[in-house]
């Protein structure tokens, strides 16, 4: 018989989200990126999370420094950033984030792209990277608030079905081979992927 897992003991997670942008970092226009982050990972994850929230301007070294002091200061599981990635002069969060690199995670980015390419025909100019800094999973995404949601959560058909998988599927499973807390996400929103061997308990509602 399986035992379920109590809501109490579901792990609490820390999780780094980092909105790259000259132009919100200066006031001139108000950021919407951190909000769209916080928002869809409240939705996704039972986990209790503890946010840390960076605006930054679009600075390769300030883009670096921050995702180092959310890793190994701060201790963030997993770090997510918005803006900067694409491929005007200014945009270097893919160099800044490539810098600070333990390994590279190749498949997120093209995945990403894929994504978007059901959307632009101008989705093959990103350049979002992801990677693992220790045992931390940092990932890019785009910068628009309505992409940020259909990258992490995929496309789905009318009747709920996937049609694409969006990355965020495999960043539980992920997260679990680099030694980090086990992530629990809400099937409505996106449903982790895991073998069978790695699956825990349901949880106890």
């Amino acid at each position: 018989m399986t035992t379920a897992t109590p809501v109490s003991d579901i792990a609490p997670v820390t999780i780094g989200i980092v909105s790259i942008s000259d132009r919100a970092s200066s006031g001139v226009y108000e950021d919407k990126g951190l909000p769209a982050l916080q928002d869809w990972l409240s939705r996704a994850l039972h986990n209790p999370i503890r946010f840390e929230p960076r605006l930054i301007p679009d600075e390769q070294a300030t883009i670096s420094q921050t995702l180092i002091e959310l890793v190994d200061v701060t201790g963030c599981h997993l770090v997510l950033t918005t803006g900067g990635t694409g491929p005007a002069l200014r945009d270097v969060t893919p160099e800044a984030t490539l810098a600070v690199a333990h390994k590279e995670m190749p498949g997120f980015g093209e995945q990403m792209r894929q994504i978007s390419l059901r959307f632009v025909p101008t989705a093959i100019l990103s350049r979002q990277v992801a990677v693992i800094r220790h045992q931390s999973l940092i990932i890019n995404l785009p910068g628009q608030p309505k992409s940020i949601a259909e990258t992490l959560e995929g496309l789905k058909a009318a009747d709920g079905t996937s049609l694409v998988h969006g990355i965020f599927a495999a960043v539980p499973y992920c997260i679990d081979l680099i030694g980090g807390p086990y992530l629990e996400t809400r099937d409505e929103v996106c449903k982790a992927f895991r073998p069978k061997s790695a699956q825990r308990a349901a949880r106890l509602v």
